[in-house]
């Protein structure tokens, strides 16, 4: 039982640090609860556990890592907008502005409250709220 508890602790753990350590060695925790449920002596259960953790934080989270990072071609919706340049069709300031982003017309705002861009300059867009983009 106490394998399931630590299992359980260590998860609740790995969503609020989502740094992929507690939540490979909770999985182990998992393998020292199976090996206690066939009735195995506890160096068995502390072996399943650490060989799993290990096993997992070695060859498992450097490959998960990887999958965490995607790449900006990968990107859909409106993260594939972040990044990118706009051109400004109606003038753009702190409060409203239209820009163009890949032949779409958008909302915009700039992020500076003093910035004003005139039509025709390129701004970047910086993050999407809602349906308006905000652009530096």
């Amino acid at each position: 039982m106490w394998w399931i508890v630590v299992a359980l602790v260590l998860g609740i753990i790995e969503t609020q640090t989502t740094v992929l350590v507690a939540g490979m060695i909770a999985i182990g925790a998992l393998a020292g609860a199976a090996t206690a449920a066939l009735g195995a002596p506890p160096a068995a259960q502390v072996a399943a556990f650490a060989v799993l953790s290990a096993l997992l934080l070695l060859v498992a989270r450097p490959i998960a890592r990887r999958h965490l990072r995607t790449p900006t071609e990968l990107r859909t919706g409106v993260q594939a907008l972040i990044g990118q340049d706009a051109i400004v069709l109606e003038r753009v300031d702190h409060r409203n502005g239209r820009v163009k982003i890949g032949g779409e017309v958008w909302s915009a705002r700039h992020l500076n409250p003093d910035a004003v861009v005139d039509v025709g300059h390129t701004v970047q867009v910086v993050s999407i709220e809602g349906a308006t983009a905000l652009v530096a």
